[in-house]
C-alpha cells in the first residue's frame, strides 16, 4: 500500500513533548488501519486491538484501572511490559466499546510515554450521560480518501508527481497531468479501489469494488439508526446522495421523496458524522471570519467522486473529454475540487466553504472560499474567458484585497482583470489538477505580486 501524506501528521504527533492519545476519525474503508500499520513499523513493539473482536474488547469492558488494563493487554498480545515506552498501541474500531474512548484519558494522565492511537467513526453519537468525551485529554485527526498526489504515488507515476509538486508546474507536464487527473476523477480516492487499479489497470474490474463499498455503507446504517423507520430513511439518503451530490439541496423531499425536512435533515447530519458526506453551507461575506449561514441551503459533498461517477454512470464521458468542466454540467470538476481541498486537511474541524449573494432578481455564487494570510480568496472552477466570471467579479468588488483563483483546463497563468465596477485584481489561473497545491500556489502568487509591485 502506498504511503499517505498523513504520515507527516503522525510524525508531528509523535514528536510532541505533551503528546496525547490520538484518535483518527474517518468513514469506513478510507485506510485508517493501513495508515497506522505503516506507522507502527518504526516501533519495537506493536499491539493491535480490534474492538469488534470479543477477545480484544473484553479488557476494556472489564476495566478496573489502567495498570490492570496494560498488564492484561501486553500479556494477551505476548509483548513485554518493560518495553512499553517503545510500544505503539492501536485501538481499532473503538466505537464498538464507547467506554474505551473515555479510558484514553487515563493513558494521558497516568502513562503519557505510551504511544496510543485509536480509530473509529460516528463517535459523537455513541455517548450518553455516563460516558463522556475525554475533552483536553486526546487529539483528533481526520482521514479522508486519497488526494491526487497520493494517487500518483500509488500508480508509480513519480515523474508526474515531481512535476505536480514543482512550483510553478512546467508546461511540458500539462498534457500528462491532465490525462492522469481525468483518470483520478474516474477512479476516485478510495484506497482499495486505487490499489486494485494500480495493480491490474482494469477500470471494469473496479465495478464490484464500488458496489461492495455501497453495500457496506448501507449495512452500517443499522448501527447509526434509532429505529427501523430511520434505517429506511438513512438508506434512502445514501442511495439518493449520488444524484444530489455537488448541488445545493433542500432537506424536505430530499431525493424525490415525500419525507419531511426534519427526517431528512436528521439523517443527513447522522451521515455527516459518519463522514460519508459533508454539508457545505454558504458564506455571505468576503472577509474573515468565515461564518457559514445555516439558514441557507447547503451544497452536498459526498465521500468520493469515484463513487459518484460510478453510480450516476458518467465514467465513459470522462474518458473522452478534454475538459472536466464540460461533464455533468460542471458538477464533477467542482465536486472533485472540494474532495481535493478536504483531502489534505486533517484537523477534526476542517471545513470547506462557498460564497453566495442572493437577491430576488439574481444570485451570484463562487465555488469555494480559501482562507489565506488573513484574506478570503475566491476559487472558481470555470472554463472560458476571464470576462465571463460574473460571480467572481462581484465577490472581488466586495473583497479588501486583489487576489483570486480560477481552476480550469489550461496552463498556469497570471492576468490582470477589471470588474464591471472598475476594480482591478490579479487572477491566478491554475490547471484543475493543482487544487491540492493551492496553499503553495497562493504563497507563490503573493510573492510574485510583491516583486511586481516593487
Amino acid at each position: 500500500m502506498f504511503k499517505r501524506l498523513i504520515q507527516v501528521e503522525l510524525d508531528k504527533w509523535l514528536s510532541k513533548t505533551d503528546r496525547k492519545p490520538l484518535v483518527i476519525r474517518g468513514a469506513r474503508q478510507v485506510g485508517k488501519t493501513t495508515v497506522v500499520n505503516q506507522f507502527a513499523q518504526r516501533f519495537e513493539q506493536y499491539i493491535y486491538l480490534n474492538l469488534e473482536l470479543q477477545e480484544d474488547s473484553q479488557p476494556f469492558l472489564n476495566y478496573k484501572n489502567l495498570e490492570h488494563l496494560l498488564q492484561t493487554i501486553f500479556f494477551l498480545k505476548n509483548q513485554l511490559l518493560s518495553k512499553k515506552e517503545n510500544t505503539l498501541i492501536f485501538i481499532d474500531e473503538i466505537q464498538e466499546v464507547p467506554e474505551a474512548l473515555n479510558i484514553l484519558r487515563y493513558f494521558y494522565e497516568q502513562e503519557p510515554n505510551i504511544k496510543v492511537i485509536a480509530a473509529g467513526s460516528l463517535l459523537e453519537s455513541l455517548f450518553d450521560n455516563k460516558i463522556h468525551f475525554p475533552v483536553g485529554r486526546v487529539e483528533y485527526k481526520v482521514l479522508r480518501p486519497v488526494s491526487f498526489p497520493e494517487f500518483l504515488e500509488a500508480l508509480g507515476e513519480q515523474a508526474a508527481l515531481e512535476q505536480l509538486l514543482h512550483i510553478p508546474c512546467n508546461d511540458f507536464a500539462h498534457g500528462k497531468l491532465m490525462e492522469l487527473y481525468h483518470l483520478y476523477a474516474i477512479i476516485g480516492g478510495m484506497p482499495e479501489v486505487v490499489q486494485h487499479y494500480a495493480i491490474h489497470k482494469d477500470l471494469v474490474a473496479l465495478n464490484p469494488l464500488f458496489d461492495s463499498l455501497l453495500a457496506s455503507y448501507l449495512d452500517d446504517v443499522e448501527k447509526y439508526a434509532k429505529n427501523d423507520t430511520q434505517i429506511l430513511h438513512l438508506r434512502h439518503v445514501i442511495r439518493s446522495s449520488f444524484a444530489e451530490a455537488g448541488k445545493r439541496i433542500h432537506f424536505g423531499g430530499f431525493g424525490n421523496s415525500s419525507y419531511r425536512s426534519r427526517e431528512m435533515g436528521e439523517c443527513l447530519r447522522i451521515l455527516e458524522k459518519a463522514m460519508l458526506l459533508h454539508l457545505m453551507y454558504p458564506n455571505t461575506s468576503a472577509t474573515l471570519p468565515l461564518q457559514p449561514d445555516l439558514k441557507k441551503s447547503p451544497r452536498l459533498q459526498i465521500l468520493d467522486t469515484g463513487m459518484l461517477n460510478h453510480y450516476v454512470g458518467i465514467r465513459k464521458e470522462i474518458l473522452g473529454t478534454e475538459d472536466l468542466s464540460n461533464i455533468y454540467k460542471g458538477i464533477i470538476i467542482e465536486h472533485l475540487t472540494g474532495q481535493e481541498l478536504l483531502a489534505t486537511r486533517y484537523d477534526a474541524l476542517s471545513e470547506i466553504y462557498f460564497w453566495v449573494k442572493e437577491k430576488k432578481e439574481s444570485t451570484a455564487e463562487v465555488d469555494f472560499l480559501f482562507s489565506f494570510e488573513g484574506k478570503v480568496i475566491p476559487v472558481e472552477t470555470k472554463a472560458g474567458k476571464t470576462g465571463t466570471l460574473r460571480s467572481l467579479h462581484q465577490f472581488m468588488d466586495l473583497a479588501p484585497h486583489k487576489m483570486a483563483v480560477r481552476l480550469y483546463a489550461g496552463n498556469v497563468s497570471l492576468s490582470e482583470v477589471k470588474t464591471p465596477q472598475n476594480k482591478v485584481f490579479q487572477l491566478l489561473s491554475l490547471p484543475y489538477y493543482l487544487a491540492s497545491q493551492l496553499p503553495a500556489y497562493l504563497s507563490w502568487f503573493e510573492k510574485t505580486e510583491e516583486r511586481t509591485n516593487h
